[in-house]
């Protein structure tokens, strides 16, 4: 929503999540080639060290998070650059885990998910911030 913006009556605006139900990662855009809802996942937390959370991918974004910046950045610059974009990842972490209440929002995060692709199982990880 934009200042100016108009609304239609009922139209969702915001969603409120408990901290202790969401976690969001973003990943590289290759780094998602064999991740879908369920894996298993760990999330290092720099604040909390020796401490590793676990959780589930819930959902991917349907677009890059730059897609959902107030203001996009304009990259025109004639020549084409090709960028590797960062997708938004929903994790949802199990409950009941030590030290999951002092998790804040925007710590820096070592987020991986355990991905089961043709590539045989691995960990796909990635710093977030």
């Amino acid at each position: 929503m934009r200042v100016g913006a108009w609304v239609s009556t009922g139209a969702p605006l915001l969603a409120v999540v408990p901290l202790q139900r969401a976690y969001v990662a973003n990943f590289q855009e290759t780094q998602l080639t064999d991740a879908r809802p369920g894996q298993p996942t760990e999330v290092k937390v720099d604040t909390l060290p020796g401490i590793v959370l676990r959780g589930r991918v819930d959902s991917l974004a349907p677009a890059t998070g730059v897609m959902f910046a107030a203001i996009a950045p304009d990259n025109a610059t004639g020549n084409f650059t090709k960028v590797v974009q960062r997708i938004p990842v929903k994790i949802v972490l199990d409950p009941g885990q030590p030290s999951i209440d002092r998790l804040r929002v925007g710590m820096s995060v070592e987020a991986g998910v355990f991905t089961h692709g043709a590539h045989g199982d691995h960990k796909d990880e990635v710093a977030s911030r």
